[in-house]
Order: C-alpha cells, then structure tokens, then sequence
C-alpha cells in the first residue's frame, strides 16, 4: 500500500477523491462493501471514521452513523480485524478518523500499534489540541504513520505556520467553523488561506466540511488545493442504501464526485 505523501505525488496536478464512511454503519459487511466500491470507482484515499459516543466535529448525519454502528455493536477490535483484512489486498491508504478520549483509553502506543497493524496509513484527531500534539506524533513518526493535522478557518498565520511544520503526510484544511455537514459558503478568506498556506508549505492540502456537490468541487479545485473531503453525504447515501446490499446510491454518488475531478483535470490538459 501506498503512503499518503507518495499518493499525492503520483497524484500530481490532478486532486485527490478523499470519502469518509463511519465504520460499522450499519454493519461490517456495509463497510466492507462501501470501501470496495469507492476504491472501484477511483477513491484516492479513504477516511475511515471510529465510531464515538461523542463525536464532536461532525454534524447530525455522521453523529447518527456513530450511533447506529455502537448500537449495532461495532467493536474497535472487529473494524481493525477488517480493516487489516482490506489492506492486504488493496494500494489506496486508508486514514483512521477518530477522537482523543478514545486514544487515550486505549492508551496512545498502543493504539497506534494497533492501526498500524491493521494497515492504517494515517490518523486524523479533529480535537486533538496543536499543543498536546507533540507526543502523539512522535508516536505515529515511530510507527510509520502519518499524524495529519487540522488549520482552523480562523487561524492565526503563525498557528498555521506551526500546523504545516508538526502535521504529517498532508495538512487538513477545514473550509468553515462549525461541524461537518453544514452547508458550503466559500469566501475570499479561505482562498487567502490557502495561497498563505502553499507559501510556507509544500506539503499536499487538502479541504472538508460542507463540500458536497460538482459545483463545490470545481469550485475549490480552482483554488489549488490537492485533495477535497467529503464526508457527510457519503454517510447519507449509506443510510438511504440500509435495505440495499448493492449500495446502488452510494455508488452513483461516488461517480457523480469522481467525475466533477475527472472534467476539471481534463479540463486543464
């Protein structure tokens, strides 16, 4: 399997497919069969959310994904055993999303250990302070493991600064305050932002939170940016695919994103 560095340089100009799904929503065969179709249909990465009691970056849509999986009966034990089961025969990186609590009460090596183990090629901490970062990271740089971090819309350049310097494999924009799922409001600040960012890092930058549409996605691969998130709409089209093994919108939906990249990179050529 590919590192997440490597997967944005054989990416080059084009930008990066990023889905997010919740593991165990509403049942490991579910997700089994999501990551199968998104690597089918061109992901680039994948984003594999742990479920939490307590999810406090994401919107209603992701927190209700959590709690259909925990009422469910997802054991972390079991997405690992699947998870290493996937990435035994597959080159995309998958990233576990997750929260901090949740690192702590496994306690941090041995977490790491255990998706490191499992195939993991990242790890993405929506609430894991700039400031508590450094152990963690050190961590995950002694698993071969790729600690990525999150720049705030309202970031000060200099907590930007030190962002881009700690984070690993790429940097996280996130495209406005609030949780996930809310809807997309480009503004001029973003974009300042991220040409701020490409000044003092040539690191891959990647950009989620509300993006869910052709129009969003060309829209912010205008801007420069190497990888669009999108997570909430995924996990929609999983919920309207509960009474459908073939997960037929979710499919479509992974194509109608796919293509918006496609027509913007042949655009370009």
């Amino acid at each position: 399997m590919a590192s997440i560095s490597d997967t944005f340089s054989e990416i080059q100009s084009s930008c990066a497919l990023i889905p997010f799904i919740t593991a165990g929503d509403p049942n490991l065969a579910t997700t089994r069969k999501a990551i199968e179709i998104l690597i089918e249909e061109g992901a680039d990465l994948i984003e594999i959310g742990i479920p939490y009691s307590d999810p406090l970056a994401d919107g209603p849509t992701i927190q209700a994904a959590s709690a259909r999986a925990i009422q469910n009966g997802a054991k972390f034990s079991e997405i690992l055993e699947l998870v290493q089961e996937i990435t035994e025969k597959i080159q995309t990186p998958l990233i576990a999303f997750t929260y901090y609590n949740l690192i702590l009460n496994q306690g941090i090596s041995q977490f790491v250990s255990k998706i490191r183990d499992a195939g993991f090629k990242g790890l993405l901490v929506p609430d894991l302070p700039l400031e508590e970062s450094s152990f963690v990271e050190q961590i995950c740089s002694q698993n071969d493991l790729d600690l990525i971090l999150l720049i705030g819309p309202n970031s000060p350049l200099d907590r930007v600064e030190k962002i881009t310097k700690k984070s690993q494999g790429c940097v996280y924009l996130v495209s406005t305050t609030g949780v996930t799922g809310m809807s997309f409001g480009p503004h001029q600040k973003i974009q300042n932002l991220i040409q701020q960012i490409k000044k003092i890092s040539n690191k891959a930058l990647i950009l989620g939170f509300g993006i869910s549409t052709q129009k969003d996605i060309q829209l912010v691969q205008s801007w420069g940016i190497n990888g669009v998130v999108i997570g909430s709409s995924f996990v929609q089209k999983l919920a309207e695919d509960l009474n459908d093994p073939e997960l037929s919108n979710f499919r479509r939906y992974c194509k109608y994103v796919k293509q918006a990249l496609v027509s913007h990179d042949q655009y370009l050529q």
